[in-house]
């Protein structure tokens, strides 16, 4: 098993990814914002694992720094969704805990991380 595997914050980064996926799949989104919004909470996922495998601690602090920027992105885009009217506020606030619980977790893996 890899560190990241045994991560809470990957899990939850991972589940988060899958439902973009699925919310994009059906959505009426351009392919622009489509694009943005899937590499952004890839990128979470992503910078979390390759994080998790470095071996200095500024050096997995960048990458947790990195996740939590993209979370921050994904949260820019939904808002956009939602003034947009391309997804509702029920849909907007379960994004939004979910990228704050993400976002909170980074954070203290960052701080944990601090010299």
């Amino acid at each position: 098993m890899f560190d990241f595997e045994k991560l809470t914050v990957y899990t939850k980064a991972k589940v988060f990814n899958k439902s973009v996926t699925n919310f994009l799949k059906k959505s009426k989104v351009d392919s622009t914002t489509k694009g943005q919004l899937r590499r952004a909470s890839f990128s979470i996922m992503l910078n979390i694992a390759e994080g998790s495998g470095r071996f200095t601690k500024p050096d997995k602090r960048n990458f947790y720094v990195i996740a939590r920027g993209s979370a921050f992105e994904c949260v820019a885009i939904f808002d956009y969704l939602k003034d947009s009217e391309l997804i509702d506020e029920k849909t907007f606030d379960a994004y939004y805990t979910s990228l704050e619980e993400i976002s909170k977790m980074l954070y203290a893996l960052i701080r944990g991380l601090e010299k």
